[in-house]
C-alpha cells in the first residue's frame, strides 16, 4: 500500500487546496495520470500520480487546503492484493469469548480490543464522478463565477471538449445562470505576485549569484532555420527559441554542476535535463514549466512542446510535473524588444539562462567588418556550485552548439 501525498509544487509552496478529485476508490489509475487539481498561488495546478494501482481510499476532501506532504489518498500497488475486510465486532457473549480462547495446548490469549475505526472516507458525491465532471480552464471558471454563468450549460472549445474563456463570449448574457458549488476563482494575479516575490526574495538573499554574458552569432543558425521551415507549414515552422533550448539543455547535460538542485546544503546534480521555460502570463504572472527530457527531444518535438507548455500555461492547466521538475531555466524577452536579461535563480535549480533580442551589429569576419545577426546569452548561477571558469565554458558551448544547428 502506499500514499499519494500532496506534492511541493515549488520552493515558495506551503499548502495547498484541493479543489477536483479526477478519481474515486476502485479506479485503475497510471503513472503520469491526473488524479486532482490542486489550487496553489500559481494557480490551479493538475497533480499527477508516480505510482501504478487502484485507488483505494480518499483520504482528504474537496476544498481543504493541507500542507505538502499530507496523504490525500491510499493506493494498492499493482501486484498487491486487496485489504481483507476488517472483522466485525462479537454480536454474543460465545463470540466474545471464542475470541480469548486458547489453541488446543496452550495458553489463552489476551482479549485486544478492536481499534476505532478511522474517518469516513468522503461521500461518493464529493468524489465527483467522471461523468459529473465539467471539464473548464481555471480563468474560465472565474470569468463564470464573476458573470453567474453556469458552466454545465456551455459547450467548451478546448482540448477534451473543456471549457475555455472564448466559449462564454457566447453565453447569452441575459440569460445568466447561478454557477454550481463547484466554480472555483481562476488564476490570482496577485497572489501569484506574491509567491513570485517570495521565491526571488529568497533567492536573492540566500544564493551567491554571479553572471557572465556572451554574444552569439546568430547567421549560420537563422540561416539553417529558413530552409528547414521552407517545406513546413505556418504551425509547424521551427523558431529560433527551440535552438536556445535544446543547445541549453545539451550543455546542461555537459556541464553537470548548472543542472540540478540545492538541497538543505548539498548540490544534487540531475540526470535528466528538464528544461524549465519563462512563460508570461496575461496580467502580469510568471510561470516556468519544464520541458521534461529536452536534451533528448528533436527540434520538432521541443517546438510542440514549447507550443503546448504556452497554451496550456496561460489557459492555467499545468501539470504537477511540470512545475516542480525543471533542472535549469531559460528566459527570453526577445520578442519584447530587450537585448539582454539577467535572470534569478528559481530555487533550488542553480542555474537560469538568458536570451535577448537578435539584432543587426558590426562584427569582423576574416579581418572584415560587416553586419551580422547577434544574440547576446547571459548566465546566472549559484557560486556554492559552480564557478564563472565553469559558467564560461558552458556559454562558450552552447555558442558552439549554435554554430552547428543541424546537430541539434
Amino acid at each position: 500500500m502506499a500514499e499519494f501525498r500532496m506534492p511541493s509544487l515549488g520552493a515558495d509552496m506551503e499548502a495547498g487546496t484541493l479543489v477536483e478529485w479526477l478519481v474515486k476508490p476502485g479506479d485503475q489509475v497510471h503513472r503520469g495520470d491526473v488524479v486532482a487539481v490542486v489550487e496553489t498561488q500559481k494557480g490551479a495546478i493538475e497533480i499527477e500520480i508516480f505510482e501504478s494501482g487502484t485507488v483505494e481510499e480518499i483520504l482528504v476532501p474537496l476544498d481543504e487546503r493541507v500542507p505538502v506532504g499530507t496523504p490525500l489518498a491510499r493506493l494498492r500497488l499493482e501486484g498487491e492484493g486487496a485489504e481483507p475486510a476488517p472483522r466485525p465486532p462479537p454480536s454474543s457473549p460465545e463470540a466474545t469469548a471464542a475470541l480469548g480462547a486458547a489453541p488446543e495446548g496452550g495458553e489463552p490469549k489476551p482479549f485486544l480490543p478492536l481499534a476505532r475505526p478511522g474517518p469516513a472516507a468522503p461521500a461518493e458525491a464529493e468524489l465527483r464522478p467522471a461523468a459529473e465532471r465539467i471539464l473548464a480552464s481555471p480563468a474560465a471558471r472565474r470569468i463564470a463565477s464573476e458573470r453567474g454563468l453556469d458552466l454545465a450549460a456551455l459547450t467548451g472549445s478546448g482540448p477534451g471538449g473543456a471549457v475555455i474563456s472564448p466559449d462564454l463570449d457566447r453565453a447569452p448574457a441575459e440569460e445568466p445562470r447561478v454557477a454550481g458549488p463547484r466554480a472555483r476563482p481562476g488564476l490570482d494575479l496577485d497572489a501569484m505576485r506574491s509567491a513570485i516575490a517570495g521565491a526571488m526574495a529568497r533567492s536573492k538573499r540566500e544564493i551567491p549569484h554571479y553572471y557572465l554574458q556572451h554574444t552569439v552569432d546568430m547567421a549560420t543558425a537563422l540561416d539553417w532555420l529558413a530552409e528547414a521551415n521552407a517545406g513546413r507549414t505556418p504551425e509547424r515552422r521551427l523558431l529560433a527559441g527551440a535552438l536556445f533550448i535544446k543547445a541549453v539543455a545539451l550543455a546542461a547535460r555537459r556541464f553537470p554542476a548548472l543542472n540540478g538542485f540545492f538541497g538543505t546544503k548539498n548540490f544534487e546534480p540531475s540526470r535528466a535535463v528538464h528544461v524549465g521555460v519563462a512563460i508570461a502570463i496575461r496580467g502580469g504572472g510568471l510561470a516556468a514549466p519544464a520541458l521534461h527530457d529536452a536534451d533528448r527531444l528533436s527540434l520538432g518535438e521541443l517546438m510542440d512542446g514549447m507550443r503546448d507548455l504556452v497554451q496550456r500555461t496561460r489557459a492555467g492547466r499545468m501539470r504537477s510535473s511540470e512545475i516542480a521538475d525543471a533542472t535549469i531555466t531559460v528566459s527570453s524577452l526577445g520578442e519584447r524588444g530587450v537585448e539582454a536579461l539577467y535572470g534569478v535563480i528559481y530555487p533550488p535549480q542553480v542555474a537560469i539562462v538568458g536570451f535577448g533580442k537578435i539584432v543587426q551589429r558590426p562584427w569582423v569576419i576574416d579581418g572584415a567588418v560587416g553586419p551580422r545577426p547577434v544574440v547576446t546569452a547571459t548566465l546566472g548561477a549559484d557560486h556554492r556550485v559552480s564557478d564563472g571558469h565553469a559558467g564560461a565554458l558552458f556559454l562558450a558551448h552552447i555558442d558552439k552548439l549554435l554554430q552547428e544547428p543541424e546537430r541539434l
